[in-house]
Protein backbone atom coordinates (compact mmCIF):
# COMPACT_ATOMS: atom_id res chain seq x y z
CA UNK A 1 0.00 0.00 0.00
CA UNK A 2 1.20 3.31 -0.77
CA UNK A 3 0.77 5.30 2.23
CA UNK A 4 2.25 8.92 1.34
CA UNK A 5 -0.97 10.50 0.44
CA UNK A 6 -2.36 9.40 3.42
CA UNK A 7 0.69 10.86 5.78
CA UNK A 8 0.06 14.11 3.43
CA UNK A 9 -3.26 14.08 4.41
CA UNK A 10 -2.98 14.13 7.91
CA UNK A 11 0.17 16.65 7.43
CA UNK A 12 -2.01 19.15 6.21
CA UNK A 13 -5.05 18.38 8.65
CA UNK A 14 -2.11 18.69 11.66
CA UNK A 15 -0.87 22.21 10.43
CA UNK A 16 -4.27 23.10 9.97
CA UNK A 17 -5.42 22.45 13.46
CA UNK A 18 -2.31 23.96 14.98
CA UNK A 19 -2.66 27.33 12.59
CA UNK A 20 -6.47 27.45 14.22
CA UNK A 21 -4.22 26.87 18.15
CA UNK A 22 -2.27 29.48 17.59
CA UNK A 23 -4.48 31.79 16.42
CA UNK A 24 -6.49 31.38 19.72
CA UNK A 25 -3.78 32.19 21.81
CA UNK A 26 -4.85 35.27 24.21
CA UNK A 27 -8.61 35.32 23.43
CA UNK A 28 -11.67 34.00 24.74
CA UNK A 29 -11.46 30.49 25.01
CA UNK A 30 -15.12 29.21 26.19
CA UNK A 31 -13.89 26.92 28.24
CA UNK A 32 -16.13 24.38 29.70
CA UNK A 33 -15.56 21.28 31.66
CA UNK A 34 -16.10 17.22 30.98
CA UNK A 35 -16.34 14.60 32.96
CA UNK A 36 -14.33 16.76 36.25
CA UNK A 37 -14.10 20.06 36.76
CA UNK A 38 -10.25 19.61 35.94
CA UNK A 39 -10.45 18.10 32.16
CA UNK A 40 -11.74 21.13 29.89
CA UNK A 41 -12.58 21.77 26.22
CA UNK A 42 -12.63 24.76 25.06
CA UNK A 43 -13.90 25.83 21.65
CA UNK A 44 -10.38 25.61 19.93
CA UNK A 45 -11.16 21.75 20.53
CA UNK A 46 -14.19 21.45 18.52
CA UNK A 47 -13.18 23.48 15.45
CA UNK A 48 -9.49 21.88 15.32
CA UNK A 49 -11.45 18.64 14.88
CA UNK A 50 -13.76 20.19 13.01
CA UNK A 51 -11.43 21.17 10.37
CA UNK A 52 -9.59 17.89 10.37
CA UNK A 53 -12.65 15.80 9.81
CA UNK A 54 -13.65 18.32 7.18
CA UNK A 55 -9.91 17.86 5.80
CA UNK A 56 -10.08 13.83 5.81
CA UNK A 57 -13.35 13.54 4.16
CA UNK A 58 -13.24 15.84 1.39
CA UNK A 59 -10.37 13.16 -0.06
CA UNK A 60 -12.08 9.79 1.14
CA UNK A 61 -15.20 10.24 1.83
CA UNK A 62 -16.10 6.61 2.61
CA UNK A 63 -13.10 6.29 5.57
CA UNK A 64 -14.34 6.14 9.04
CA UNK A 65 -13.33 9.00 11.80
CA UNK A 66 -12.88 8.69 16.02
CA UNK A 67 -11.87 12.09 17.25
CA UNK A 68 -12.16 12.66 20.85
CA UNK A 69 -15.05 15.56 20.68
CA UNK A 70 -17.24 14.03 17.86
CA UNK A 71 -16.98 10.63 18.58
CA UNK A 72 -16.67 7.69 15.48
CA UNK A 73 -18.57 8.69 12.51
CA UNK A 74 -18.52 5.95 9.68
CA UNK A 75 -17.65 2.37 8.92
CA UNK A 76 -14.80 1.44 7.33
CA UNK A 77 -11.43 -0.84 6.96
CA UNK A 78 -9.87 2.53 7.16
CA UNK A 79 -9.97 4.45 10.34
CA UNK A 80 -8.77 7.58 11.31
CA UNK A 81 -7.75 8.51 15.21
CA UNK A 82 -7.83 11.74 15.73
CA UNK A 83 -7.16 14.01 18.82
CA UNK A 84 -7.32 17.38 17.79
CA UNK A 85 -5.79 19.53 20.83
CA UNK A 86 -4.19 17.19 23.23
CA UNK A 87 -3.13 18.88 26.00
CA UNK A 88 -6.44 21.56 26.32
CA UNK A 89 -5.66 22.08 30.12
CA UNK A 90 -2.23 23.37 29.51
CA UNK A 91 -3.55 25.21 26.53
CA UNK A 92 -6.40 26.69 28.00
CA UNK A 93 -3.39 27.87 30.96
CA UNK A 94 -1.15 29.63 28.33
CA UNK A 95 1.17 26.26 29.03
CA UNK A 96 3.00 25.89 25.66
CA UNK A 97 2.78 21.88 26.05
CA UNK A 98 -0.08 20.46 23.53
CA UNK A 99 -0.44 19.07 20.34
CA UNK A 100 -2.41 17.75 17.14
CA UNK A 101 -2.29 14.11 16.82
CA UNK A 102 -3.31 12.17 13.43
CA UNK A 103 -3.43 8.60 13.30
CA UNK A 104 -4.48 5.97 10.44
CA UNK A 105 -5.32 2.65 11.20
CA UNK A 106 -6.13 0.15 8.04
CA UNK A 107 -8.13 -3.23 8.84
CA UNK A 108 -7.07 -2.43 12.41
CA UNK A 109 -3.16 -2.20 11.91
CA UNK A 110 -1.45 1.50 12.47
CA UNK A 111 -0.12 2.15 9.41
CA UNK A 112 0.33 6.37 9.40
CA UNK A 113 1.23 8.72 12.66
CA UNK A 114 1.28 12.12 12.77
CA UNK A 115 1.73 14.96 15.88
CA UNK A 116 2.66 18.11 15.18
CA UNK A 117 3.39 20.59 18.18
CA UNK A 118 2.88 23.94 17.08
CA UNK A 119 4.85 26.16 19.77
CA UNK A 120 7.83 24.67 18.70
CA UNK A 121 6.89 23.87 14.83
CA UNK A 122 8.09 20.17 15.21
CA UNK A 123 6.31 17.76 13.35
CA UNK A 124 6.72 14.33 14.13
CA UNK A 125 5.42 11.72 12.15
CA UNK A 126 5.80 8.06 10.82
CA UNK A 127 4.57 5.16 8.21
CA UNK A 128 4.04 1.27 8.92
CA UNK A 129 7.70 0.20 7.76
CA UNK A 130 9.37 3.39 6.76
CA UNK A 131 10.91 4.67 9.88
CA UNK A 132 9.80 7.76 12.05
CA UNK A 133 10.58 11.42 11.62
CA UNK A 134 10.83 14.82 13.40
CA UNK A 135 11.13 17.42 10.79
CA UNK A 136 12.03 15.04 7.93
CA UNK A 137 15.01 13.97 10.07
CA UNK A 138 15.22 10.36 11.19
CA UNK A 139 14.83 9.97 14.91
CA UNK A 140 15.59 6.73 17.11
CA UNK A 141 14.93 5.69 20.95
CA UNK A 142 17.76 6.34 23.34
CA UNK A 143 20.00 4.16 24.00
CA UNK A 144 20.17 4.62 27.86
CA UNK A 145 20.42 1.37 29.46
CA UNK A 146 20.00 1.47 33.11
CA UNK A 147 17.21 3.07 34.82
CA UNK A 148 19.59 5.02 37.00
CA UNK A 149 22.15 7.60 36.53
CA UNK A 150 20.79 9.74 33.57
CA UNK A 151 17.57 8.00 32.89
CA UNK A 152 14.54 10.12 32.46
CA UNK A 153 10.81 9.17 32.41
CA UNK A 154 7.80 11.00 31.69
CA UNK A 155 4.08 10.12 32.85
CA UNK A 156 0.60 11.50 32.96
CA UNK A 157 -2.39 11.37 35.65
CA UNK A 158 -5.90 10.52 34.67
CA UNK A 159 -8.49 13.40 35.94
CA UNK A 160 -10.80 11.10 38.32
CA UNK A 161 -9.25 10.67 41.98
CA UNK A 162 -9.64 7.28 42.44
CA UNK A 163 -7.56 5.92 39.29
CA UNK A 164 -5.25 8.69 39.99
CA UNK A 165 -4.27 7.96 43.48
CA UNK A 166 -3.54 3.93 41.98
CA UNK A 167 -1.26 6.01 39.23
CA UNK A 168 0.48 8.11 42.00
CA UNK A 169 1.67 4.59 43.55
CA UNK A 170 3.28 3.46 40.37
CA UNK A 171 4.93 7.21 40.36
CA UNK A 172 6.24 6.68 43.91
CA UNK A 173 7.73 3.18 42.84
CA UNK A 174 10.20 5.09 39.98
CA UNK A 175 10.65 8.00 42.38
CA UNK A 176 11.85 5.94 44.85
CA UNK A 177 14.89 4.91 42.55
CA UNK A 178 15.89 8.31 42.51
CA UNK A 179 14.60 8.73 39.14
CA UNK A 180 13.75 12.26 37.33
CA UNK A 181 10.31 12.07 36.57
CA UNK A 182 8.59 14.33 34.32
CA UNK A 183 4.67 15.28 33.86
CA UNK A 184 4.49 17.68 31.20
CA UNK A 185 0.27 17.08 30.47
CA UNK A 186 -0.01 15.76 26.62
CA UNK A 187 0.03 11.84 26.11
CA UNK A 188 0.53 12.33 22.28
CA UNK A 189 4.37 14.10 22.55
CA UNK A 190 5.38 12.63 25.60
CA UNK A 191 5.23 9.60 23.65
CA UNK A 192 7.33 11.58 20.54
CA UNK A 193 9.32 12.35 23.43
CA UNK A 194 10.35 8.67 23.82
CA UNK A 195 10.44 8.54 20.05
CA UNK A 196 13.07 10.78 19.64
CA UNK A 197 15.15 10.00 22.20
CA UNK A 198 14.96 13.03 24.48
CA UNK A 199 12.90 10.61 27.15
CA UNK A 200 13.96 6.98 28.01
CA UNK A 201 10.39 6.13 28.92
CA UNK A 202 7.03 7.18 29.62
CA UNK A 203 3.99 5.06 31.71
CA UNK A 204 0.64 6.14 32.14
CA UNK A 205 -3.22 4.84 33.39
CA UNK A 206 -6.19 5.55 31.08
CA UNK A 207 -5.13 7.00 28.16
CA UNK A 208 -7.70 6.55 25.12
CA UNK A 209 -6.99 5.67 21.41
CA UNK A 210 -6.65 9.27 20.48
CA UNK A 211 -3.99 10.04 22.91
CA UNK A 212 -2.03 7.54 21.88
CA UNK A 213 -2.53 6.31 18.33
CA UNK A 214 -0.28 7.98 16.64
CA UNK A 215 2.38 8.19 18.90
CA UNK A 216 3.16 4.15 19.52
CA UNK A 217 3.15 4.34 15.64
CA UNK A 218 6.33 6.62 15.91
CA UNK A 219 7.91 5.08 19.03
CA UNK A 220 7.79 1.48 16.92
CA UNK A 221 8.68 3.17 14.09
CA UNK A 222 12.02 4.88 16.03
CA UNK A 223 12.73 1.03 17.41
CA UNK A 224 10.99 1.53 20.93
CA UNK A 225 8.73 -0.76 22.67
CA UNK A 226 5.15 -0.53 23.50
CA UNK A 227 2.97 -2.78 25.91
CA UNK A 228 0.85 -2.77 28.79
CA UNK A 229 1.67 -2.53 32.04
CA UNK A 230 1.58 -6.25 32.15
CA UNK A 231 4.05 -6.63 29.36
CA UNK A 232 1.74 -7.79 26.62
CA UNK A 233 0.80 -6.54 23.29
CA UNK A 234 -1.51 -2.70 24.41
CA UNK A 235 -4.58 -2.90 23.03
CA UNK A 236 -6.11 0.73 23.43
CA UNK A 237 -9.05 -1.12 26.26
CA UNK A 238 -6.01 -1.66 28.20
CA UNK A 239 -6.19 1.92 29.75
CA UNK A 240 -2.28 1.47 31.01
CA UNK A 241 0.82 1.74 28.65
CA UNK A 242 4.17 1.28 28.70
CA UNK A 243 6.89 2.58 26.05
CA UNK A 244 10.18 2.57 26.08
CA UNK A 245 13.85 2.40 24.17
CA UNK A 246 13.22 -1.54 24.45
CA UNK A 247 16.45 -2.37 26.75
CA UNK A 248 14.49 -0.48 29.39
CA UNK A 249 11.21 -1.87 29.10
CA UNK A 250 11.45 -5.22 31.26
CA UNK A 251 12.99 -2.90 33.97
CA UNK A 252 10.48 -0.34 34.05
CA UNK A 253 7.52 -3.59 34.13
CA UNK A 254 9.58 -5.00 37.13
CA UNK A 255 9.13 -1.44 38.89
CA UNK A 256 5.44 -1.37 38.00
CA UNK A 257 4.49 -4.52 39.57
CA UNK A 258 2.11 -7.35 38.53
CA UNK A 259 -0.26 -5.72 40.93
CA UNK A 260 -0.87 -3.31 38.49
Amino acid sequence: MNLQPFLELAIVAAKAAGQIQTNYLGRDLSIESKSVESDLVTIVDAECEQVIRQTILDAFPSHQILGEEGGSVGSSEYVWIVDPLDGTVNYAHGFPFYCVSIALEHDGERVVGVVYDPVRKELFHACRNGGAFLNDQKIKVSSQASLTGRAMLATGFPYDTSTALLALEVFKRFLSLGLPIRRPGAAALDLCYVACGRIDGFFEYKLNAWDCAAGILIIEEAGGQISNFSGSRYEYADKKIVASNTILHQKMLEVIGQEF
